[in-house]
């Protein structure tokens, strides 16, 4: 019982790492990528995992190879980033580019969310231009809770991502018509998560610059490069960027 509870906890430290050998190693070593954890299937558990990197595709893969699975095709097309498969998926079932989705995501919620929304959170570029071709929505809203928070479109997604990883995303979406002004009531952040936080009052730009808060844990350079490219093309002037990383902090 020791050692398989050992081996679950280096499942859980490669999965939050994106550390694709480990993962092999594990499974080459009959750890079950089908047996759950604290009730969560394994790939459950990567893909809620907090680490954006471009190594997510291949842990991902590692699994699907050894036995796991995602119940809805466009979705593992989507988190592969599988252009391929998505476009096959979309000629015969193009509902599939309006449906809704319900995911756990440490950062911004994915609930009532879009295929798009999922490309945003995970920067998925390329089946998200895809979608986009596909007549996707790049302003569909994702549900709103009992408190009237959330109803973001995908661009919140990729405004304060961890590490930066999806500014392509929101560069994408910004080309393409996504909605710099839209005002939410408010949005929960980390739903669930130690870090949860509620934001009121919030636009994309807004959003973005929530970044600074200490919880965010995002870099202050990062966030204020975004505000500056979201504020250009909202107003089509490059705003004064002032005190950045703010010396007042360094000391």
């Amino acid at each position: 019982m020791h050692h398989v509870m050992s081996q679950t906890a280096e499942l859980l430290a490669a999965f939050e790492g994106h550390r694709p050998d480990e993962i092999r190693g594990l499974l080459a070593a009959g750890v079950d990528p089908r047996r759950r954890i604290k009730g969560k299937l394994p790939i459950d558990c990567l893909i809620g995992m907090y680490l954006r990197s471009p190594a997510f595709e291949e842990c991902l893969r590692v699994l699907l190879d050894a036995g796991a699975t995602i119940s809805n095709p466009a979705l593992q097309a989507v988190l592969l980033d599988d252009a391929g498969a998505l476009r096959r998926l979309l000629t015969a079932n193009a509902a599939l580019a309006t449906g809704k989705l319900n995911m756990p995501c440490a950062f911004t919620p994915l609930r009532g969310a879009s295929l798009l929304h999922v490309c945003a959170e995970y920067n998925r570029v390329k089946c998200a231009r895809v979608l986009l071709r596909a007549g996707a929505d790049v302003n569909r809203r994702a549900s709103v809770d009992r408190e009237g928070l959330g109803g973001h479109t995908p661009l919140f997604h990729t405004v304060n991502s961890h590490h930066n990883f999806a500014k392509p995303m929101m560069e994408l979406l910004a080309e393409n018509g996504a909605n710099l002004t839209i005002r939410l009531k408010g949005l929960v952040w980390g739903d669930g998560f130690a870090w949860e936080t509620v934001l009121y009052d919030v636009t994309p730009i807004s959003y973005t610059q929530f970044g600074l808060l200490r919880q965010f844990q995002r870099s202050e350079a990062e966030i204020y490069s975004n505000i500056a490219c979201l504020c250009e093309r909202r107003d089509n002037v490059a705003p004064m960027i002032r005190n950045v990383p703010n010396r007042y902090l360094q000391g």
